[in-house]
């Protein structure tokens, strides 16, 4: 998969069975490869609210699915001594269509699109692959994400208190798992995506991150346009509820500066990495979160750890590796047990954390070479997640 950042394409292995009632999930290892440059300029020109013609998006469906295939091949040879049962892709989220709905200012997902055509991995490999893991879900009213959140639930309900699954990509997302009551998810607002394209912007597109949080370090929070950013409506919203690019980009970023005066480049990457420590500070609050357990790459940045810790104000804060969950996979391995429910006949979401009206069996497949692998399906559904 590669997430909302395109920084790289990230391949797990896993071994995944189901065993007593339980998903039982091995982690065999994960390799990433960067996009071909070219062919993530040619992403990056052509993501919202960049403009774009069918022509660029067959040319990027072509070209994310071939840089696909290849590192599913790297990953059957490399992590699974050259043979595998599936592959599962999430493809490149390039549009995510969120409209408010009714008088509450509910958002209500009307298509998402992922790009990477799955025949080139299928190709490449000889595997049956299961991709556009989202749509089902959109079609069943729901939102299409957080997808991750049926993953946390099975493996977080039963911890104490009420556990608060975090992921740090280019928008953050948290799933919270009451011990009673149904568990929630929804996206809280811009992870790295703000500080990123700020970042690639000032470079010129020769930095694409804040590397270790050093610009942020270095900065200061600006008190208006850190007020200005806050009043954005989507947070206030109610859940379930997602968002994307097409919200938080360099241009809303732009449109909240106007008539301030200049900002230097370490305050601006300072305020916006402050306001996700705030915005999923505030989430986590909202809803009794009692721990945060996060992945993604956000985790990497030391500022934004830090802020964020300072605003949970004692609310423990700890990565997914301390469970046995390594950070950098976590969220390709959440795919790839969507796809094993896949072609076991099994729901892949959970209706109160995504807004869809029912579970639904997620995704197409495009087969290999040979019979597809579908199994005789389980009596019931797992209930718990463990870590073999």
């Amino acid at each position: 998969m590669s997430g909302t950042s395109y920084d790289a394409i990230d391949a797990a292995a896993a071994d995944l069975r189901i065993e007593d009632g339980e998903l039982v999930l091995t982690p065999l290892g994960l390799l990433s490869d960067t996009y071909p440059p070219a062919l993530r300029t040619a992403l990056a020109n052509s993501l919202p609210p960049a403009t774009t013609t069918l022509e660029q998006v067959c040319r990027l469906d072509t070209g994310i699915g071939q840089a696909f295939a290849a590192v599913a091949e790297q990953a059957v040879e490399q992590l699974c001594g050259g043979r595998a049962d599936l592959i599962v892709s999430h493809g490149q989220t390039v549009y995510h269509w969120v409209e408010p709905s009714g008088p509450d200012g509910r958002s209500q997902v009307h298509g998402t699109l992922q790009l990477g055509q799955p025949a080139w991995i299928a190709e490449a490999t000889g595997i049956a692959v299961v991709s556009d893991l989202r749509s089902r879900d959109v079609a069943a009213g729901g939102q299409g994400a957080p997808l991750v959140s049926i993953v946390d639930v099975l493996w977080l309900r039963g911890r104490p208190g009420t556990p608060v699954a975090l992921n740090l990509g280019g928008i953050a997302n948290i799933t919270v798992v009451p011990a009673s009551g149904e568990p929630v998810a929804f996206d809280t607002g811009p992870a790295n995506a703000l500080a990123d394209a700020v970042v690639r912007d000032l470079t010129g597109g020769l930095s694409t991150f804040d590397a270790e949080g050093v610009m942020a370090g270095r900065g200061q929070i600006h008190p208006e346009l850190f007020d200005r950013l806050l009043a954005e409506p989507y947070y206030a919203r109610p859940a379930p509820k997602s968002t994307g690019k097409e919200l938080f980009h360099l241009g809303y970023l732009a449109e909240a500066m106007t008539g301030l005066p200049q900002i230097a480049p370490d305050d601006l990457v300072a305020t916006v990495t402050a306001l996700t420590a705030r915005t999923v500070a505030d989430a986590v609050r909202a809803h009794g979160g009692t721990e945060v357990i996060a992945a993604g790459g956000g985790i990497r940045n030391p500022v934004l750890m830090h802020m964020l810790a300072e605003e949970l104000r004692g609310v423990p804060l700890r990565s997914t590796d301390e469970l046995g969950m390594p950070s950098a996979a976590k969220e390709a391995y959440a795919f790839a047990v969507l796809g094993f429910l896949t072609v076991n006949g099994l729901g892949g979401t959970v209706p109160s954390c995504t807004g869809a009206r029912h579970t639904s069996v997620l995704g197409s497949i495009t087969p290999g070479v040979g019979p597809l692998p579908v199994s005789p399906p389980p009596t019931s559904a797992p209930t718990a997640l463990r870590l073999d």
